[in-house]
């Protein structure tokens, strides 16, 4: 059991490795950190809910690239982010604002949970509105009575 752990451990490991490249890495730490910050709320518009730091697209480099770029350029985080936003639109953000442009992002997963329930509950409902096919009609059950009735008055005779 300790060597499936370790192995899936080791497995992982690679998978939490981050995709920026040393030729990406800004030469200070400070200026780094600052980028690493941004990235963190940006997403890759490829590989959907993955950070750009994470993701090994192309637009993803990109992206950190664009990043570092503008805090080189003496941006803010704010600054550098609002760039971004500004060309890629509020779809890159890891954790869009709300507003008019963005209430399929926010309200779509919820939509969609409501109506697969209602679904469901629609097929729960209409099962049990359906008849029995096996179970007898009022007039069906009085022809047994009587037919059951008519034998017991004929084998007393």
């Amino acid at each position: 059991m300790l060597r499936l752990f370790v192995l899936l451990f080791a497995m992982a490991i690679p998978m939490a490795a981050l995709a920026v490249e040393p030729d990406e890495m800004l030469d200070d730490p400070v200026l780094e950190a600052r980028a690493r910050e941004v990235s963190k709320g940006l997403r890759c518009v490829v590989c959907l809910n993955q950070d750009i730091d994470s993701s090994n697209a192309g637009v993803a480099r990109d992206l950190r690239l664009l990043v570092r770029e503008r805090i080189v350029a003496g941006d803010s985080n704010d600054e550098a982010l609002a760039f971004i936003r500004a060309r890629y639109g509020d779809y890159v953000l890891l954790k869009p604002p709300l507003n008019t442009r963005t209430y399929v992002l926010w309200f779509a997963p919820p939509a969609m949970l409501v109506m697969a329930l209602g679904v469901g509950l629609a097929t729960l409902l209409r099962r049990r509105k359906k008849p029995d096919p096996r179970a007898l009609s009022d007039a069906e059950e009085h022809e047994i009575k009587q037919f059951i009735d008519d034998q017991q008055t004929g084998e007393n005779i």
